[in-house]
């Protein structure tokens, strides 16, 4: 949705940020920059409808980087506005991002969460953020999917693969914080009995303190894309929630929810 040394307790204590429950993370280290001044619309339209999941690393010869690809991990490559998220190792990555009219990416420096991971994961982190602070030369091939592939000056080539965002298919989101209990609930799904996630709305100021009192607890019977609950751990979740447009496929929820971050984790 880790440190050698740590426990599961320790690695999931609460990770309150009010950074978090706030406008972008950890954004004063970027360059805020407006992307499009003078660069091909198309391609600014294109990286920013979709969710760029990285594919391979090469080299000039076509062999890959050192560490920048973790079996059983998959980076992710996000551009809303001028910010640019990237995920999928230890860290959140965030920084600012601008196209020249010569399809040339520059990525601001880039602002990270301060988890502890396995050292694969931390040093993919670092290699990856060390080939985006690099000028990058963009060439996207149409397709289903898309590709992006990102060139540095030596040749090094970063391959991506795209996904429309769930923007580009729904429209604006509508920003929700669930608290998600620790063990499941029985439900009924259509005709058949299932587990839920039981959750509630949690609400902060614009301090990120809580309002209380929270939500009552429900049965929530849609998915978050993203999120994997562990049972025995509770969690607070920022969703953001998008409204399918009619008319509805068969059995589908009204809402589409996906994950945008784990707010607070804690096993209990």
């Amino acid at each position: 949705m880790i440190g050698n040394a740590m426990s599961l307790s320790s690695r999931l204590r609460p990770l309150w940020m009010s950074l978090a429950l706030c406008a972008p993370l950890l954004a004063a280290a970027a360059d805020a920059t407006p992307p499009r001044r003078g660069a091909d619309p198309a391609l600014v339209r294109s990286l920013q409808s979709h969710l760029w999941t990285l594919q391979s690393a090469s080299d000039a010869s076509g062999q890959p980087v050192e560490g920048v690809i973790v079996p059983g991990q998959a980076f992710t490559m996000r551009f809303k506005d001028a910010r640019v998220t990237v995920q999928g190792g230890c860290n959140s990555l965030h920084g600012g991002w601008r196209l020249s009219p010569q399809g040339q990416l520059t990525v601001g420096r880039l602002a990270a969460t301060m988890k502890a991971c396995d050292a694969p994961l931390m040093k993919a982190d670092a290699a990856l953020s060390a080939l985006l602070a690099q000028p990058l030369q963009v060439e996207r091939s149409a397709g289903d999917p898309p590709t992006l592939r990102l060139l540095t000056p030596s040749r090094q080539t970063l391959v991506w693969s795209g996904q429309p965002t769930p923007e580009a298919l729904y429209g604006p989101a509508t920003r929700l914080f669930l608290e998600v209990a620790p063990q499941t609930v029985p439900c009924t799904s259509g005709v058949m009995r299932a587990q839920c996630l039981q959750v509630r709305e949690r609400r902060f100021d614009a301090q990120g303190l809580r309002i209380e009192p929270p939500g009552e607890w429900q049965a929530f019977h849609d998915r978050i894309d993203g999120y994997t609950h562990q049972p025995g751990v509770r969690n607070v979740l920022r969703v953001n929630r998008y409204a399918r447009p009619a008319p509805l496929p068969a059995d589908a929820s009204r809402y589409v929810y996906v994950l945008d971050l784990v707010v607070e984790s804690e096993v209990v």
